[in-house]
């Protein structure tokens, strides 16, 4: 076997090894990396560990050895939970009663968005403190493009991600997983495979012996609907893809086929960049008891449509493109969006929009949750260029900042719209989401 680097995670010892050895020769830890292309790497995708609990479990160490759940409401979802819970079957996403009936003895929180959102900007500090190339995903997990640092540094990527790791553990008290690879998409499943506190490394020798025997759906963007559609046409694993013509690809499913025949073989072009940070902001909230009346739903529409514009005006930014997001009590999902002649930040624009798309989907079903996003962000400029064509919305423009001026002040109890008063509760707080380029998958 040929001489591979090696790096311990806990004493950040590095040294080149004939042969595979359980324990750091410095300093005795298990923690080791070891790979033949460990120190020419430079792609990284960065994941937090089960980031609500972690926080929790940091601010309170009573509950260091429960199962722990961070949701809320028997209508409610799992926003996330621990790896106890896990150990349950307890999954992000699933039904509240699902998980409580897995786990019966888990302790479950309600999420605390403001705390976990500060605990995130922590994080993200420490990470441009190694590179100008950050790209976040979401809240808890991004990529890094750390090439070229090493003479910054004085260390190779590997080594100052394990340092990376170790100081936001030992500082902010929350773990991470790093994976590390030659471009986004390997990073992305290389931070999966060894969690938590994990670091896995996927070269690109082994890029397509790594991939082959893996099932199409690691891919991201296949999911469950499509995987059975590839299956039906005899498609099983990722090295069925690789093997396969990619012209037939493309003839069965278009540039889905190219995309599929590339990231088949590992191949990602995609670039590390600040720009592509966030794709769209949202927010939804799921109800106590289902709701088909039209009044209902857009009152609480408009709850939403005051949170998001508020989350916007806080981040100083602008969106072009808003969506409507209905689940049915049958966990059916529908999306309606509507393009905005000009960008906005303002609630009574969200509202007014969301409430032209909710009209039509008005049709005797009932709906557990519902949402309103934005999408097309771009730094706010000043007022909403409409303000200066539509004497009407001109007009509620300046009615609404006044209002924010007076929250601002007073706190944002102060002012509330009529329509808001006697509003029932929802299961669960409305949930905030900034959406990026992938999404996050557990």
């Amino acid at each position: 076997m040929e001489r591979a680097p090696l790096l311990c995670r806990d004493c950040l010892h590095t040294e080149q090894v004939d042969a595979p050895t359980s324990r750091c020769p410095r300093c005795g830890s298990p923690r080791l990396v070891r790979h033949e292309e460990l120190l020419g790497l430079s792609i990284a995708h960065v994941d937090c560990d089960a980031f609500y609990a972690t926080i929790e479990k940091r601010d309170d160490p009573s509950l260091l050895d429960k199962p722990l759940i961070i949701g809320g409401g028997v209508r409610g979802v799992v926003s996330t939970c621990c790896y106890i819970a896990r150990q349950s079957g307890v999954r992000s996403a699933m039904p509240m009663f699902k998980a409580t009936k897995l786990c019966p003895d888990a302790v479950i929180i309600k999420p605390n968005m403001a705390k976990y959102v500060a605990v995130s900007r922590e994080i993200r500090a420490l990470m441009d403190m190694l590179t100008p190339l950050v790209e976040p995903l979401s809240i808890d997990e991004a990529f890094l493009d750390l090439s070229g640092t090493a003479a910054l540094h004085k260390a190779s990527p590997a080594e100052v991600l394990a340092r990376f790791a170790r100081r936001v553990e030992a500082e902010i008290g929350v773990t991470i997983s790093v994976g590390l690879s030659h471009n986004k998409f390997l990073a992305k499943i290389a931070s999966d495979l060894d969690k938590p506190r994990g670091f896995a490394v996927i070269g690109k020798a082994e890029t397509l012996a790594f991939l082959a025997p893996r099932p199409i759906s690691l891919i991201y963007g296949v999911g469950k609907v499509f995987t059975e559609t590839l299956a039906r046409q005899g498609f099983h694993t990722i090295g069925q893809l690789q093997t396969h013509p990619e012209d037939d690809l493309i003839r069965r499913f278009g540039e889905t086929g190219a995309r599929l025949a590339r990231l088949s073989r590992g191949q990602d072009a995609r670039t590390i960049s600040r720009d592509g940070e966030m794709k769209s902001v949202s927010s939804e909230t799921t109800f106590n008891s289902d709701l088909r009346d039209f009044e209902a739903l857009s009152t609480e529409l408009l709850a939403l449509s005051e949170r998001l514009s508020e989350r916007l005006k806080q981040k100083g930014l602008v969106g072009d493109t808003v969506t409507l997001k209905l689940k049915s009590a049958g966990f059916r999902i529908r999306t309606r969006a509507r393009h905005l002649m000009f960008p906005t930040q303002l609630a009574n624009v969200l509202y007014e929009t969301g409430m032209q798309l909710l009209a039509r989907e008005i049709d005797g079903t009932a709906f557990r949750l519902i949402g309103i996003g934005i999408s097309g962000l771009a730094p706010a400029g000043g007022d909403d260029p409409v303000d200066l064509l539509e004497p009407a919305i001109a007009r509620k423009a300046a009615a609404e900042r006044a209002m924010d001026r007076v929250r601002t002040r007073f706190g944002r109890d102060a002012v509330i719209r009529g329509k808001l008063y006697g509003r029932r509760a929802p299961a669960q707080p409305p949930s905030p989401q900034d959406d990026n380029e992938e999404s996050k998958s557990r």
